[in-house]
């Protein structure tokens, strides 16, 4: 097993003056300032007196500069404490102090909403927008930043060469992040990911989707979560591939320019994006040409013609679109199936950095999430038809939550498999298949298991609704709606709305898990960074 970190070496070596990380129209670095980058923080780390081990927080939006903060907290094997740019202020506070950090890179205006005594470990803050320092309490610590750059001139009076890099592979088991799945004050929990579970999920993705160098890709989930962190940066910015960062959530103008201009070979994503692409573009177009579909081919033709639309919009080169975070609404799977679209839907958490199912495009099943990475297992007596709570074992898997022994006990079984939480099946093939998670299943008063996703999926494909979830609401079975509907629209009609969702939706549904009325929200729901639906909120 190749380390990741000698990827990047040999990368750095060969593609010296390529582009490494850019911002879309903004900064842009090549693998020799990267390389400088790097070095230029090593000596500051044994200046400042930092040591191997020792936790670096990062706490700011995408940007080329995001990822240059990282490579130096990585590569000289500090741990890397990413924390999310929306988090409130207090989460960022505490989190901080859980994780025992003892740098924070920070944008200024993140910086500006803490207050600086709450945070009880760090010896000081740097802007990662410019690399200026906000604070300090440790002269030490900023001494040694302001005189990085002048002991890398001394050290390298010609510059550094390409042969002088060399980074280091001997630390498969060493802590190299630590990644909080949530903001909460309460009991936090801090994803431990060594540099082989970072190294087996590079080694994954090398073999079942490679890239290569000079290739093109945007960046624009959060990497401050292992599923943009290790999909959309690590694994190809080691190879060579250069990197653009869009920043905020764009516009979908923004991002189909960006993406038309960058021309990336693959494109992560979640489900949401996708499905209102085909939701707002592609079904549409469809409806004009339905009466083409009376003859089989000219109906091929028409699909074929969609995909290539697609692709071109995405800058032509795409060879994969992933997805991940939630399941594809069925109805639009079914049509990108017709399209022959290069699409994949995988299944992970960051626990297991982030990969635990996966399956190329061309072999993928629909409705599934993929196949094994490594082992799986269903806690089910018939693990083909009877869901069971899926349980992994592998390198990619974490050794547990940051000081909290409690959960990391309950999240392993006495034989050693990670319990996902998830309730799942596995076919013949050894496609997985998601049912959904334990916590949000319910039993009907027939005593029957109520899986919400399944009957969410009915319900994604009815006339009115945009978004929407399932609760449990006295033993039945309620349906909380958002969709964006006229402003003009008669009142008489919009009543009528919640009922028509009801009844098109049961007459898909079995007698036990029949929706018994439809609640209309104002407002788009709550999302987390992946874009799910915050379910806690909800019922």
């Amino acid at each position: 097993m190749k380390h990741y970190l000698k990827n990047l070496e040999e990368t750095v070596r060969k593609c010296w003056n390529q582009k490494a990380l850019c911002d879309y129209n903004g900064d842009s670095f090549t693998y020799s300032e990267l390389a400088a980058h790097v070095e230029q923080f090593r000596l500051f780390l044994e200046a400042a007196g930092i040591g191997k081990g020792e936790k670096i927080a990062i706490c700011a939006r995408n940007s080329a500069r995001w990822g240059m903060a990282f490579w130096g907290i990585n590569v000289n094997e500090r741990v890397a404490v990413p924390l999310l740019a929306d988090f409130h202020p207090d989460n960022v506070t505490t989190l901080t102090n859980h994780s025992d950090s003892v740098l924070l890179f920070v944008d200024d205006d993140i910086w500006a909403k803490l207050t600086p005594d709450d945070t009880t470990t760090i010896r000081a803050a740097i802007n990662v927008k410019d690399g200026s320092m906000l604070w300090h309490r440790d002269d030490v610590v900023a001494q040694a930043w302001q005189g990085r750059k002048a002991a890398f001139d001394a050290l390298y009076p010609s510059g550094m060469m390409p042969g002088q890099v060399e980074y280091p592979d001997d630390n498969l088991d060493d802590l190299a992040i630590i990644n909080y799945t949530s903001g909460t004050t309460g009991n936090p929990k801090g994803v431990m990911l060594t540099y082989g579970a970072m190294t087996d999920t590079d080694n994954f993705a090398n073999t079942h989707f490679p890239n290569h160098p000079g290739e093109t890709v945007v960046s624009m989930l959060p990497m401050a979560h292992m599923y943009g962190l290790a999909i959309e940066f690590i694994h190809p910015n080691v190879d060579g591939v250069t990197v653009y960062f869009l920043g905020k959530t764009p516009s979908p103008t923004t991002l189909l320019k960006a993406m038309s201009e960058v021309k990336p070979y693959m494109v992560v994503t979640v489900p949401l994006v996708m499905e209102k692409i085909y939701a707002n573009s592609i079904k549409p177009a469809l409806e004009k040409r339905k009466k083409l579909f009376i003859i089989p081919l000219l109906k091929t033709l028409v699909y074929r013609a969609a995909c290539r639309t697609i692709l071109k919009v995405f800058g032509g080169h795409v060879r994969c679109f992933i997805m991940g975070g939630a399941a594809l609404n069925p109805e639009a799977e079914r049509c990108f199936k017709k399209m022959h679209l290069p699409f994949t839907v995988g299944y992970g958490m960051t626990e297991a950095c982030p990969l635990l199912g996966y399956e190329w495009w061309t072999d993928f099943a629909p409705g599934s999430c993929g196949k094994p990475v490594h082992e799986l297992r269903i806690d089910s007596d018939d693990p083909q038809r009877i869901p069971g709570e899926i349980q992994a074992r592998g390198a990619n898997l974490t050794i547990g939550y940051y000081k909290n022994e409690e959960a990391t006990a309950a999240a392993f079984t006495d034989d050693g498999w990670f319990r996902t939480g998830d309730l799942g099946i596995i076919d013949k093939k050894g496609n997985i298949f998601i049912r959904g998670r334990i916590k949000s299943m319910f039993l009907s008063s027939s005593g029957q298991n109520i899986y919400p996703e399944e009957v969410e999926a009915v319900l994604a494909n009815c006339r009115n609704v945009d978004e929407c979830i399932v609760v449990d609401r006295g033993g039945k079975i309620v349906a909380l709606v958002y969709t964006d509907l006229p402003k003009n629209l008669d009142p008489e009609a919009k009543a009528a709305i919640p009922g028509a969702i009801r009844d098109e939706a049961n007459k898909s549904l079995p007698n036990y898990s029949k929706i018994a009325k439809v609640e209309m929200l104002d407002t788009p729901f709550e999302k987390t960074p992946k874009m799910s639906i915050k379910r806690f909120l909800y019922h």
